[in-house]
């Protein structure tokens, strides 16, 4: 069998597998939701942690990344599943779930200043500067004294990382580069909206089937974010 019948295989084999990984997770989040919408907590409980480790096996299979990118988006997506874990107890793993993910944010922040600085576009983190503020503001009344500290530090982190994959975009406009940053910067937005839901949801009454528009945007914001790293180099 000559090369170019090999080729083609093995970028057949590579996207068979990634169709089979999307497939799994959307079937696992489905599931969360399912449970959390009906009551039937135990599907959240088995199902929930298990879509983020799809995510996490679709972020380690890419391998042709740069070592440091895909050491801290894995890093972070680890750090997420923590956090899934805390929530799913909402009362008393609130605070250690929201510290998972504010060092999970952190986590992506370093992995999107790989290649280009941070606050390269001051213009992106004005506009997430204003996003947040309004966010915020919308909030604050609703949070409780004891979790205000705690939910400003993590929103800080979130627009910042959120600003930064903007910034890794702009910076990666027309290069080789700029698909994947692109993935990356639409996941940004997705997790500010997801985890915007979340809070309201929490802080500011109940919102209908917040489960669906919190879950669903959340797990698309972790999926773009670890479709960014560079797929194995073929062979």
């Amino acid at each position: 069998m000559n090369e170019s019948t090999t080729l083609p295989a093995s970028r057949m084999g590579s996207t068979r597998a990634a169709v089979w990984l999307a497939v799994a997770t959307i079937t696992c989040a489905s599931l969360t939701v399912l449970g959390n919408e009906t009551g039937a907590r135990w599907l959240a409980f088995v199902f929930k942690p298990l879509a983020t480790v799809l995510v996490i096996a679709h972020a380690a299979g890419s391998t042709g990344d740069t070592g440091v990118r895909r050491r801290w988006v894995l890093a972070g997506l680890v750090l997420s599943l923590a956090g899934d874990v805390a929530l799913l107890w909402p009362q008393q793993g609130f605070l250690p779930g929201l510290v998972a993910f504010l060092l999970a944010h952190l986590c992506y922040l370093v992995a999107f200043t790989r290649g280009v600085r941070l606050a390269a576009q001051p213009l992106a983190f004005a506009a997430y500067a204003l996003v947040a503020g309004a966010v915020l503001s919308f909030l604050w009344p609703g949070v409780p004294a004891p979790l205000q500290l705690p939910v400003l530090a993590y929103v800080v982190a979130l627009a910042a990382m959120a600003a930064q994959a903007a910034c890794w975009w702009w910076h990666a406009r027309g290069s080789g580069l700029d698909a994947r940053a692109r993935l990356a910067a639409l996941g940004g937005a997705l997790f500010v909206l997801s985890d915007a839901l979340l809070a309201t949801d929490k802080f500011q009454g109940p919102l209908p089937h917040a489960s669906v528009w919190v879950l669903s945007t959340y797990w698309l914001a972790q999926w773009l974010i670890a479709s960014s790293l560079a797929a194995p180099p073929r062979r």
